[in-house]
């Protein structure tokens, strides 16, 4: 089924590392007949290095200057035409640059995973550099909330069946 988004066919996943963004993003890709990308994914190839060596040479910092580029340079994709759902890093959204510019090239879908159910879904996680420090964690989560809220729908993520948050996503009025 090939559906046509009503505005700018850019569909942008957001919400705390483990919330589901990358399966959910390529089940409702494959359902769209879109492209699908994870940034973090992206970032990786582009740098030939991991998100966690990433942090640990040059620090957050660059890493959040490498990911706005990645950003801007996607959504230019959309606004050229090309049909895109892209899954974003847990912290990208949070940047007030990144968040406008997703908001005016298409729809950002919150994907509101509760901190239990992310915790269970990392533990043993050795690739989540934010992860490292339970404590630090819980504050990350807790201070991301009020920027994914900013997105423009929400979808509660109930149970780690993918198909229930990609048959909520299908019904929203965006189509």
């Amino acid at each position: 089924m090939i559906l046509k988004l009503k505005r700018t066919p850019g569909i942008y996943l957001v919400g705390f590392m483990a919330s589901g963004k990358t399966t959910i993003g390529r089940l409702l890709a494959d359902e769209l007949g879109w492209s699908f990308v994870d940034l973090d994914q992206d970032i990786e190839g582009e740098q030939k290095i991991s998100i966690g060596e990433i942090f640990n040479t040059r620090g957050e910092a660059e890493f959040r200057k490498i990911e706005n580029e990645a950003v801007r340079r996607r959504v230019g994709e959309v606004v050229r035409g090309r049909p895109l759902v892209l899954a974003l890093g847990g912290g990208t959204f949070c940047d007030e640059t990144a968040q406008t510019l997703l908001r005016e090239n298409g729809v950002a879908i919150w994907l509101d995973c509760s901190y239990p159910r992310v915790c269970d879904r990392i533990q043993g996680s050795t690739h989540r550099p934010l992860a490292r420090d339970s404590e630090k964690f819980e504050q990350l989560y807790k201070q991301r909330q009020s920027a994914y809220a900013k997105a423009e729908y929400r979808i509660e993520i109930e149970s780690d069946d993918p198909a229930a948050a990609l048959a909520a996503i299908l019904k929203l009025s965006i189509f």
